[in-house]
This record gives structure tokens, sequence and C-alpha cells, in this order.
């Protein structure tokens, strides 16, 4: 709830001096940021929920995918979602390089407008 209210303040205060269809295309952007943040938690969720081994690089694909679909703003939220969750996950968890590696490639697959099912492991109920 706070990024979305951050993003609305951030985009008003940047557009405060714009004309209309500036202000418009701002308004637009956030509103794809935080439909793209919605995308990338549905994502998070359904991997949560399947549990399935090795799923997880569909899901990072899928979340990105669906988010950039949405335009720039949803583009943009699936990149800083990524990045930062790569960053902890690299950081903090310590899983390997390979590993961060592997995600951030099925993220640019998935923003980048591949298909996600490239990564769907054999056997992953069609639910997802």
């Amino acid at each position: 709830m706070r990024l979305c209210v951050c993003l609305v303040v951030l985009s008003l205060t940047v557009c405060a001096s714009a004309d209309l269809p500036s202000l418009c295309e701002a308004g637009r952007f956030a509103w794809d940021a935080v439909g793209g943040a919605w995308d990338m938690f549905r994502a998070y969720k359904d991997m949560r929920e399947a549990n399935y081994k090795d799923a997880d690089k569909f899901f990072h694909a899928r979340g990105n995918y669906d988010a950039a679909q949405r335009g720039p703003g949803g583009a943009w939220a699936a990149r800083v979602i990524s990045d930062a969750r790569e960053k902890w996950q690299s950081d903090v968890s310590g899983r390997g390089a390979e590993d961060t590696r592997a995600d951030q490639e099925a993220n640019a697959w998935g923003r980048g407008g591949g298909d996600p099912n490239r990564y769907r492991p054999a056997g992953l109920p069609s639910k997802y």
C-alpha cells in the first residue's frame, strides 16, 4: 500500500507543472506500476501455493511478463521488484550467484515479452 501511495505522490509531484496530457501520462504510468506490482505479488503467491520443484523460474518469467504487458509503468515495477528481490536473495539468503543470474534471465525474458512457458517444468498444474 505504501508503494502505491508513494508512486501516486511522486507522479503528481513530478508533473505538477506539466500540462494535462503529461499529467495523464504520469497517472497512467503510476496506475500501470501499481498493477505491475500486483502482478508480481500474484505470481509470488502462486509460486508459494504451487510449492513445485524447479518452478521458480516460470513464476519469475510469468510475473514479469504480466506486469510488462500493462505498459512502461508495469515493466518498471517488475524491474524494480525483481532487482530488489534478487539483491536481497544474493546478499541475505545466501543463494549463489548462478541462481541469481538464472532468475534475472527469467525476469528479463518475461519483461521482454517472451513466453513464460519456456520455464514451465513438466507436471506443473495447468492452474498456473
